[in-house]
């Protein structure tokens, strides 16, 4: 009986040394297994991240290639006719640019004056309205600035003013501080969208401008580092006001509101633009007008810009006699 007892207790001993041995391998093999993942883990990662690097790489070349192709497409659609308007400018020195977007068809007298970048000087108006306007900066039904009692060179300037009288004034305190307000970063996000000329609004201050020192009239648009050619104002233009434009139709609207120059209900057409006009050290150097002209809702863009002359007085005046004359004439 004894035996029988102790035999059993023996069975027992042995199958629980076994059950504890089995369970110490198990043990083991998992964490053989776990360190097997932990080191087989990274290099894993590692080519996946790499594969994913070499993925993106390759959608990103073979975007570049597609864009590059794009361009390419554009220029060779793009037709660019040489014109002799040469009897409009009467002997100013000056470039002269008409696209018809719906053709792709540039019209251009001195083409390589046309694609020269000047300063846009108070062109650039349309730009800063563009950007105030469409990001709530300014509302054209209160949109009064006060004056700071600084007297002024031109008299309209020296007035609290609204938008659209700032605007046919051409007053550039009033601009100066709405484009303070849309501030340096938003300014690049927008002029780097509608690929305005170089771009460049690093002289934000207008430091580079030799003609006045005045930090409220003077600014990066003006005889500074920002530059754009008669061809490019058109482009612009045509990104604003076109079919593919992405601004608002109020913001549009707005502006045509101020840009409007001339309109004959005889003919239908209707005349938007603005001047712009820059010194150098009490020379003009840069005088500008640029815009568009309607009629039954077919669109041509146009620039002037007029040089500076020794012989005959530049002027933004001058440029805008010349670019309206040219529109009535080619469109009509």
């Amino acid at each position: 009986m004894k035996r029988k007892i102790y035999l059993v207790k023996l069975m027992s001993c042995c199958m629980i040394f076994l059950f504890l041995l089995g369970g110490c391998a198990g043990r083991q093999s998992s964490e053989e297994e776990k360190e097997i993942l932990e080191h087989e883990k990274p290099e894993t990662v590692e080519n996946k991240k790499t594969e994913e690097i070499g993925e993106i790489e390759e959608i990103e070349e073979i975007e570049e290639i597609e864009e590059i192709e794009e361009i390419e497409e554009i220029e060779e659609i793009e037709e660019i006719e040489e014109a002799d308007w040469s009897s409009y400018f009467d002997g100013f020195p000056g470039a002269a640019v008409l696209y018809d977007a719906s053709s792709m068809k540039f019209t251009v007298y001195n083409s390589s004056l046309a694609q020269t970048r000047r300063s846009p000087c108070s062109t650039f108006k349309i730009i800063s309205s563009l950007i105030a306007l469409e990001n709530g900066i300014v509302d054209p039904e209160n949109s009064i600035r006060r004056w700071s009692g600084e007297m002024f060179w031109k008299e309209d300037w020296n007035q609290d003013l609204d938008f659209r009288g700032a605007f046919q004034a051409s007053c550039v305190w009033y601009f100066r501080e709405v484009i303070d307000e849309i501030g340096q970063e938003k300014m690049q996000e927008e002029l780097d969208k509608l690929l305005y000329g170089n771009c460049d609004i690093s002289d934000w201050e207008g430091q580079r401008n030799t003609n006045n020192n005045n930090r409220a009239l003077t600014g990066f648009w003006i005889e500074s580092s920002l530059k754009i050619s008669p061809k490019e104002q058109t482009e612009v233009m045509e990104r604003i006001f076109g079919d593919n434009s992405v601004y608002s139709e109020q913001t549009q609207n707005a502006l045509k509101e101020v840009m409007l120059v001339k309109k004959d209900d005889e003919s239908g057409l209707s005349v938007y633009g603005k001047t712009g006009m820059g010194k150098a050290e009490g020379v003009v150097v840069d005088a500008w007008f640029t815009g568009f002209a309607e009629r039954r809702g077919e669109k041509v863009y146009f620039c002037v810009y007029l040089g500076q002359a020794d012989e005959k007085e530049v002027s933004s005046a001058a440029a805008k006699e010349i670019a309206i004359g040219l529109v009535l004439s080619e469109i009509n």
